[in-house]
């Protein structure tokens, strides 16, 4: 299983899974941050939008993810002040030129994106902006690692994302080969690189030595980065968060701490109703970011759900396991 968009888009594009015997199946696990992110979150964004002195300052892969009733998108059809960004910096700029205004920054990602909103928090926080929020759904990977195997997913090795473990280093994945005997594999993201990571587990397969291994040495080190480790931990701690399709995992989000609640969008207006379920009617996204089904199990792909007019948030994200099958692996279905 890899776990990460940019693999995903990879693998499809370059027909990998076609070089491979039938024998070895690539399943698509919740790698892509937009796909992952909760439709609670996106309603509270909503929110924060509707009020009169908000610029809520959004990437732009994320405001057509749908919501419970509507979307960023939607919302700035009629006349929502929600702006598109390239980065939580252009943020950090349209607060300082609006200081009569909340500037909210929906903070998505795991451990690459999450420095950035720290770095931007930090920011603010020299240069005395106390107009500038971070909304935070920043996630970590390896507890919902752990947790598919925990719920019976059938995983025999991980392919580990690159980006991520240029910023924690390969050490955060160690206790998935402790604590399941499962191999994982710090895999780049040419073509080269993922059937060499593939070779790599298989090997480990063989041999009946799971192990912790780093294919992405032109990028990755043991020990990571540690100015962007200090950066993120010192304004963020673990919290329990929600995932799209799978449910709440103890420890695999990122919340402000107590230092930095000034920062934190979450004060700036009251809690929406959470309900147990949030799953897209019809949408069968949870069970594909588990690894359980494919896009072509679902009965909306390319038909109902397309990227144009997407139902789920694997449609919705350029990284998703929906779009990268509508892309690259339609005809073959």
């Amino acid at each position: 299983m890899e776990v990460c968009g940019g693999h995903t888009m990879s693998i499809y594009k370059f027909g990998i899974p076609s070089l491979l015997p039938e024998n070895i199946k690539l399943l698509s696990g919740p790698g892509c941050p937009v796909c992952v992110t909760s439709r609670f979150f996106i309603d509270d964004a909503v929110q924060c939008s509707r009020m009169d002195d908000v610029i809520l300052t959004t990437l732009g892969d994320l405001i057509r993810v749908p919501g419970t009733e509507t979307s960023l998108y939607r919302e700035k059809s009629t006349g929502g002040d929600i702006r598109i960004v390239y980065s939580v910096l252009d943020a950090i700029k349209i607060a300082e030129e609006n200081r009569d205004k909340r500037i909210v920054f929906p903070g998505i990602g795991f451990e690459t994106t999450a420095p950035l909103s720290a770095a931007a928090i930090l920011q603010a926080e020299e240069t005395g902006l106390d107009n500038f929020y971070i909304l935070s759904a920043h996630k970590v990977m390896p507890p919902v690692m752990a947790a598919l195997i925990d719920e019976g997913v059938r995983i025999d090795g991980y392919l580990c994302p690159g980006h991520v473990s240029v910023i924690t280093g390969t050490g955060i994945f160690e206790p998935i080969v402790k604590n399941y005997g499962l191999g994982c594999v710090v895999s780049g993201f040419e073509p080269l690189d993922i059937l060499q990571s593939i070779y790599m587990l298989m090997c480990q397969i063989i041999k009946g030595q799971p192990a912790l291994e780093n294919q992405y040495t032109r990028a990755v080190k043991p020990e990571g980065n540690k100015k962007a480790q200090e950066l993120m931990y010192r304004v963020f701690e673990p919290a329990s968060d929600w995932w799209r399709g799978i449910g709440t995992i103890p420890d695999s989000g990122l919340s402000l701490t107590s230092e930095y609640t000034a920062f934190d969008a979450s004060r700036i207006f009251k809690p929406l109703p959470r309900i147990d379920s949030d799953n897209d009617c019809g949408c069968i996204c949870g069970e594909i970011l588990k690894g359980l089904k494919t896009p072509a199990d679902c009965p909306l792909f390319s038909n109902v759900c397309t990227p144009v007019d997407p139902v789920g948030a694997c449609m919705v994200s350029s990284e998703g396991s929906c779009a990268a099958w509508y892309k690259y692996a339609r005809e073959a279905i």
